[in-house]
This record gives structure tokens, C-alpha cells and sequence, in this order.
């Protein structure tokens, strides 16, 4: 089976807030979906964290790499893919771009042997995770209803993250931690997410840890990205002196870049994400390298349908890897998928085992948000 082309379109017209500095707006487009086509018919899906323009860009420069490869080969084709980049530099657009083919071909090799891709990742461990709804932080009002609402529908762990945490004082900070422990309850997961990634971030490892010290107060489970993402000295010093878990790990790319940051003990959790990282083969290789030095590894997940199946699919694979993260209210989540996700009655997401990634897109929601009608076409 050979790859006979890949198809890339942009989302646009659903893109959540996602806290930034700079905020998006619905019509910005931050995430793309990779169809890889192949010669007998099969169609695999991909995900990219990753403006369009730049993904058609990379797929121009990678077609005389994958134009005709063998298209249930996926370790081998991307590595392929990424050794030939490296003279355009590591990381950045070509590797998110190389995640999303990698995803699709996993999809194509599921959908070929007629198993999950967590099987052929070398064995399920669960058949169902504990989804986190994460959510952006807002005044303790209006984030106590979302809570609630989000409760009420059957999630029983929560993240929030970024709005005006770290940016305004200790005692906003500490009114919004008090606000959703009082929402859902003393016996719901709660994470903080600082969003230390965001453009010009300002608070440094004291402000971390005295905020570590006030979270652990109101049984904070993990906190997340507390410290600019290159701080790795201040990361190491924060997880060894912090009183909860500290994870991170969202903004680098290629399990080359994690190395430092697992020898070092920056993380108690690391999360890579698999639309940015090198896809399904690198987010495994790290996870790998996690699980011997004792370190969690939970996926970000801020990002589409297919890159929840694609965490789903890693979850299954790894014994501890008990949690997924689901963004709260994505159309691009649940609104392009013919058959939306369901929690069970006891909050958890039950993860398929059907071939492949086992997602199908309704092609009819998705036109709301694409302009590429051959990638529609190409999934009829």
C-alpha cells in the first residue's frame, strides 16, 4: 500500500479562546486535519497544531520524501521524514507538519491489520480513561457555573488554566482556585494550569513555588506550566521543591528536545502533544523514556477530535497513563465527529477498539469549518 497523496485543510469559524496573550478569534486558524490517500483506497487522518499555511508549506517540501512510500510503515517513513529536515531546522512547523502524516499512518496501519492502534502500540492496558475537561480560567462567578455545568454532564476531573492567574495578584489567583474547588466538590480532580508559555510571561520560581504552597491547600492535583518553557533550571529546582506534582513539556518538539528536561527531573507528568511532537511514534519514544525515570506521562490534548484519538489510542497503551485532557465546548472536538464522545456513568471515556485511530468525521459538520472540498471529497 502506497501513500498517493496527502491532503491537508484548515480549521476556521470554531477556534476556541485559547488564552493567550494575543487572543485568537474564531476565524484564526491554529489546527489542520492531514488526510493521507493511498493508492488502494484507504484514507488515514492526521492532526497538526499548526497554521494551514505553514502545513501546505511543509507538505510541499516533504512530497518528494513520502510521495509513494509504503504507507504502513510509520516509524520508519517519518523518522525518514524528520533525519531529512534536519537541515531546515529541528522542530518547529516541519515536525508538527510530520505529526500529523505520522497519525495518519498509524490510522492506515490500524485500518489495514483491522486493529487499534493501541494494540499495535504493543498491547492495551484499559479500555476506558478518566477525560479532564479543561477549561480557561474566568472570575470566580462565571468559572463556577462553567464547573457546575460541566459536573452536571459527568466529568469528575478539571483544569483550569491561563485567563488572569499569575497576571493580576495572589489574591485573584487564590478567589479562582477557592471558586472551582467549591464547584466540584472535595472529591473531583482539580489541576492549575499557569500557562507560563504565554507571549512575555512574568512570574519566576518564587512566585511558583509560594503558589504551589497555596494550591496544595485546596488539594490542587498538578500544576502546570508555572515557569516559561525554557526555564529548565527553575523547572528542576520547582519539582523538587513543590508540594504537588509539577507537569509540563506542551511547547517542545521531538523526543531529542524532552531528553533534558526527563534526566533532569524537571517534570513529576510530562505532556507532549501528539499533533506537535512528531505524532503517535515520538509521543511513544518519550513516554517510554518518561516510564523509566518515574515520570507520568498524561498527553496534551488542546487540540481536535483526532488528536483526542490519538491520546486515546496512547492511553490505552501505557499502564499509567490514566487521564486524557478534553477541551470543554470545541466544535472542532465534538462538532466534526459522527459519533460524539460519552462519558460512562462513572466519568469515564470509553476508548475504542475498533481499527485504527476509530474515528470517523461527519463530513457534512465538517464543511462548516474547512474550505477544502477534496478533503471532504476524499472522505465520502
Amino acid at each position: 500500500m502506497k501513500i498517493k497523496e496527502i491532503l491537508s485543510t484548515g480549521l476556521q469559524g470554531g477556534t476556541p479562546e485559547g488564552g493567550w496573550s494575543d487572543e485568537l478569534e474564531q476565524d484564526d486558524c491554529v489546527h489542520t486535519l492531514i488526510a493521507v490517500v493511498t493508492d488502494e483506497g484507504l484514507v488515514g487522518l492526521g492532526s497538526v497544531f499548526t497554521n494551514h499555511e505553514l502545513v501546505k508549506s511543509s507538505l510541499s517540501i516533504l512530497k518528494p520524501l513520502y510521495e509513494n512510500e509504503n504507507a504502513l510503515e510509520p516509524e520508519r517513513v517519518t523518522e525518514k521524514l524528520r533525519q531529512n529536515m534536519f537541515w531546515l531546522g529541528r522542530g518547529g512547523s516541519i515536525t508538527h507538519t510530520i505529526s500529523g502524516i505520522d497519525i495518519a499512518l498509524w490510522d492506515l496501519l490500524g485500518q489495514a491489520t483491522q486493529q487499534p492502534v493501541g494494540r499495535l502500540l504493543g498491547g492495551r492496558f484499559r479500555d476506558r480513561v478518566k477525560p479532564y475537561a479543561s477549561l480557561l480560567m474566568e472570575e470566580p462567578t462565571k468559572l463556577r457555573q462553567k464547573l457546575l455545568q460541566l459536573k452536571e454532564s459527568g466529568f469528575q476531573a478539571f483544569k483550569i488554566g491561563w485567563g488572569e492567574f499569575g497576571r493580576k495578584n495572589r489574591q485573584v489567583d487564590e478567589a479562582i482556585v477557592s471558586a472551582a474547588r467549591e464547584a466540584i466538590g472535595p472529591n473531583n480532580w482539580l489541576m492549575v494550569d499557569a500557562g507560563g508559555s504565554d507571549a512575555f510571561w512574568s512570574q519566576g520560581y518564587k512566585w511558583a513555588l509560594q503558589t504551589a504552597h497555596m494550591l496544595v491547600e485546596y488539594d490542587v492535583y498538578w500544576f502546570e506550566e508555572p515557569l516559561k518553557p525554557d526555564a529548565l533550571g527553575d523547572y528542576t529546582l520547582l519539582r523538587k521543591t513543590a508540594p504537588l506534582p509539577i507537569a509540563g513539556g506542551e511547547v517542545l518538539t521531538r523526543r531529542q528536545s524532552f531528553l533534558p528536561w526527563l534526566e533532569e527531573g524537571a517534570f513529576d507528568i510530562v505532556q507532549p502533544d501528539v499533533t506537535k511532537v512528531g505524532g503517535i511514534t515520538e509521543s511513544r519514544r518519550i513516554a517510554w523514556t518518561a516510564q523509566e525515570k518515574g515520570i507520568k506521562f498524561i498527553p496534551h490534548g488542546w487540540n481536535t477530535a483526532v488528536g483526542l484519538a490519538a491520546d486515546l489510542q496512547l492511553a490505552s497503551a501505557f499502564a499509567d497513563t490514566d487521564l486524557v485532557e478534553y477541551i470543554a465546548d470545541s466544535p472542532y472536538v465534538d462538532g466534526i465527529v459522527a459519533q460524539p464522545w460519552s462519558l460512562d456513568e462513572d466519568g469515564m471515556l470509553p476508548i475504542p477498539d475498533t481499527p485504527g485511530l476509530s474515528i470517523q468525521l461527519n463530513s457534512e459538520a465538517l464543511a462548516a469549518y474547512v474550505s477544502n472540498t477534496d478533503f471532504i471529497n476524499c472522505l465520502l
